[in-house]
């Protein structure tokens, strides 16, 4: 009995942290530290009862209420609204628990949406790197066959003379713009 009282302090503790998001006032809170006082005084008389063995006088004992609570309330009326308090703590707490299994299932479907992105990136990556390796072959390739060309063109400019010069250079520069639209646009 003890360890509800304790329970039910916890539970007044956790509700005076933020009492608007349980819909509840700093007068009900103080009236329900003072039952659960008055509750471990309680529990601590039937104890002294019980351990004394006095068993005609622990139903007197267990009837009896402190004076400042009965001044208070009727034990039917505190009886009443400390279970409709436990209930509401209870469904609070459920709901609660409800709340966060849906905002679990919302964070794991996220999960499983960016594991996806992940691997989608993962493939466009690989793919990419592929192209990339190709180009680079290729550009390798240009570069072997302009440097083959440019080492013909100095050959022959070597051997011509200045208007044969002139002629070389215009045909070559012919030659390359073939050659630029065959390698670019082929």
């Amino acid at each position: 009995m003890a360890g509800k009282v304790d329970e039910l302090e916890k539970a007044i503790s956790v509700a005076a942290r933020d009492p608007s998001l349980y819909g509840i006032n700093e007068l009900e809170l103080e009236k329900r530290r003072k039952w659960t006082s008055t509750a471990r005084v309680q529990v601590a008389n039937i104890k002294r009862t019980v351990s004394t063995s006095n068993f005609g006088g622990m139903r007197q004992e267990l009837m009896r209420m402190p004076k400042s609570h009965q001044q208070d309330r009727s034990a039917p009326y505190v009886a009443i609204d400390n279970d409709d308090f436990i209930s509401s703590e209870s469904d609070r707490q459920m709901l609660l628990i409800k709340q966060q299994d849906e905002e679990l299932d919302e964070l794991s479907a996220s999960v499983e949406r960016i594991g996806s992105v992940g691997l989608t990136i993962h493939d466009e990556l690989i793919a990419q790197d592929k192209i990339i390796e190709e180009l680079g072959s290729e550009m390798d390739s240009t570069t072997n066959r302009l440097d083959f060309v440019q080492k013909k063109v100095a050959v022959v400019m070597k051997k011509a003379s200045a208007k044969g010069q002139f002629m070389m250079i215009l045909f070559l520069l012919a030659l390359f713009i073939i050659l630029f639209v065959l390698v670019f646009f082929t």
